[in-house]
């Protein structure tokens, strides 16, 4: 695959991936009291209002010339946790929208490839984009799930985390925000970034088609011409 027809097919997963994360966290910070990202014109769907010049292209576009796939995290909305109604509670609810929304993204790319995966097989070239469009859309949601839900600051499963457990503990836990991208930094140079995101996401790939009833012989050829799997 080229890498023209690999931005064409990863570049809508990806950027509505990110930017639906982040809107997400921005509208449910607005239902327990922070306007701070509506007043900033982030509750936007427009893609262009999230980007990140490093995160949405220089590192999505480096990944696919390659590795033939990409990944990528938008500007952060912008959320004032003073202003929640009840901060430590709350904060909890704002940080989980964005994992959320990517479930729920997963679920429409998953029925975007069952609507599509016959007519791919039938060897259809219109069905076959979307084919790989949508398992493009389901890997890319899975693994900004899984990576925002570690327990790391500030990932969202940081702040999560931090809203469940005594005060104490989430104080510590606020000291370690700084250093959370070294953190995550090693885990990828250690390798367990691999088997704590990416393996993750692949099982539950495979999991979906299971509950779609889609044999792995009638997909996996698909899945392998946009990610680097090994036969």
């Amino acid at each position: 695959m080229s890498t023209i027809q690999s931005i064409s097919i990863w570049a809508i997963p990806v950027l509505f991936a990110i930017t639906l994360h982040e809107v997400a966290h921005g509208w449910v910070a607005k239902k327990f009291g922070d306007f701070t990202a509506e007043s900033l014109g982030r509750l936007s769907f427009n893609p262009i209002k999230h980007i990140d010049p490093v995160g949405t292209i220089l590192v999505p576009a480096i990944l696919i010339i390659t590795t033939g796939y990409a990944f990528g995290w938008a500007k952060p909305v912008p959320i004032n946790f003073n202003q929640l109604r009840n901060p430590k509670k709350d904060m909890v609810w704002v940080a989980a929208a964005g994992p959320f929304a990517n479930v729920i993204m997963t679920i429409f790319w998953a029925v975007i490839f069952f609507i599509f995966i016959d007519a791919a097989n039938d060897n259809e070239q219109y069905a076959k984009f979307f084919v790989y469009m949508s398992l493009a859309g389901i890997f890319i949601n899975l693994v900004l799930m899984f990576l925002n839900l570690l327990p790391i600051p500030p990932l969202d499963g940081g702040r999560v985390l931090s809203g469940l457990v005594p005060n104490k503990i989430s104080i510590l836990l606020s000291k370690l925000e700084p250093y959370g991208l070294f953190i995550m930094v090693g885990l990828l140079f250690l390798g367990l970034l691999n088997k704590l995101v990416f393996l993750p996401s692949l099982l539950i790939l495979f999991f979906i088609m299971s509950f779609l009833g889609i044999q792995p012989a009638d997909f996996i050829p698909h899945l392998q011409t946009i990610l680097p799997l090994e036969n």
